[in-house]
């Protein structure tokens, strides 16, 4: 094993290289979007991405929780009527 493997710090400089970076193809009306609030806020696209990415992970994840809990309601309600129907039709 190569003594520079076994350093923490070689984390870092793996990091650096490129382990944190993502291409994301995006239309050009979203482009275009991004180019308009970056230049009104005085930022670049990069950061207003970033910004967006940090606001929206939070709002996705409440999104997805709600339509799986919504998803496991209404297969519990769908059970509750299927056996609902199936007593009355004794």
């Amino acid at each position: 094993m190569d003594s520079r493997e076994s350093k923490p710090e070689n984390v870092e400089i793996q990091k650096l290289k490129g382990e944190h970076c993502i291409n994301v193809f995006v239309s050009y009306e979203l482009k275009s979007r991004l180019r308009e609030l970056a230049e009104k806020y005085d930022r670049t696209i990069a950061d207003m991405v970033r910004a967006l990415l940090r606001i929206g992970i939070p709002v996705m994840e409440g999104i997805s929780e709600s339509e799986r809990m919504m998803m496991r309601e209404y297969v519990e309600l769908f059970r509750k009527a299927r056996k609902i129907k199936a007593l009355k039709e004794i």
